[in-house]
């Protein structure tokens, strides 16, 4: 038997964990159900992970690489603040759309009775995406893309409450509710236009 590179494993894990999310009615996520998911001792899972918080810390540093890395892209290559917003706001709810069990894990679904610093990080990453957000629409305003009394600051607050209320949409639906239904339009009544 071919032994697996380092790393190998701890990714197969936060896989399983991410497609045990993705079930609609899933369970409370147990080490002994992920060990029995992967064929594996829940004493092999603690040699890649010291606790199941551990492994969500895991997922969320996968999430906030991943959408970061996007919403960097997307303000590297376009200029227009307006279409900087609208990009990342639709990638959130692409995002989400992908990945029905990381959209349990940012909604706190999944973070329901652990560590309570899991919940906090989930906080400090919607900040941040405020904080791009509230950058992307000064610079639509100084382009004259805004009305001249949008304050930036409650837009940017307005679109990450959006964005969450669609993700707990999609996942307290059994993701049946898309987070992209209707966006076109709701990003005009959004935005005012």
């Amino acid at each position: 038997m071919a032994t697996a590179k380092p790393g190998e494993r701890k990714l197969q894990i936060l896989q399983t964990v991410a497609e045990m999310l993705e079930q609609p009615k899933s369970e409370k996520i147990t080490t002994a159900a992920l060990a029995a998911k992967l064929d594996i001792s829940e004493a092999a899972l603690y040699r890649h992970f010291a606790s199941k918080a551990q492994m969500f810390e895991g997922l969320i540093e996968f999430i906030e690489q991943t959408v970061f890395g996007l919403i960097n892209k997307i303000s590297a290559e376009e200029s227009d603040g307006l279409k900087q917003a609208e990009g990342i706001v639709a990638l959130l709810l692409g995002f989400a759309q992908k990945n029905r069990g990381m959209t349990r894990v940012l909604i706190g679904d999944a973070l329901v009775n652990e560590n309570e610093r899991l919940q906090q990080r989930i906080n400090q990453f919607l900040d941040r995406i405020e904080t791009t957000l509230k950058q992307s629409l000064r610079i639509a305003a100084t382009q004259g893309k805004l009305n001249n009394e949008a304050d930036a600051g409650a837009l940017a607050n307005v679109l990450v409450c959006y964005v969450i209320g669609r993700w707990q949409q999609f996942g307290k639906s059994g993701f049946t509710r898309d987070p992209m239904a209707q966006w076109p339009q709701q990003w005009a009544l959004l935005v005012g236009k």
